[in-house]
């Protein structure tokens, strides 16, 4: 599986990690996807404690933090970016996804 989550991403999730007192030593990146949002799937993110994996979950392992992505999300963020910009358009996470067809204004929400 390819996700790649850039640099920028990785130092800004470890910046909300220290700020919500949890460590990347004992919680992790759950990342995925969901019904909703204006386009049909939306995607999300939160942090987990290490125990609280599932079964078919896939490890990404990063020079910061290790990602989780559930196995139903892993067909919808194949090949995606996670990136982290904080010019002046606005600050905060963006997804890049090939596999979405269309994607709604605010870039939380996709469809295929």
């Amino acid at each position: 599986m390819t996700v790649q989550i850039t640099e920028s991403a990785q130092k800004a999730l470890l910046h909300s990690l220290q700020e919500e007192g949890k460590s990347k030593d004992t919680h992790y990146l759950r990342v995925g996807v969901a019904s909703g949002g204006c386009s049909g799937l939306q995607y999300f993110m939160e942090f987990f404690g290490k125990d609280d994996t599932f079964e078919g979950d896939t490890v990404l392992e990063t020079n910061i933090i290790d990602v989780i992505v559930d196995k139903m999300s892993i067909l919808y963020l194949e090949g995606s970016t996670l990136d982290y910009s904080s010019g002046l358009n606005g600050k905060g996470f963006e997804w890049s996804n090939p596999n979405a067809n269309r994607t709604c204004g605010c870039g939380e929400s996709f469809s295929l």
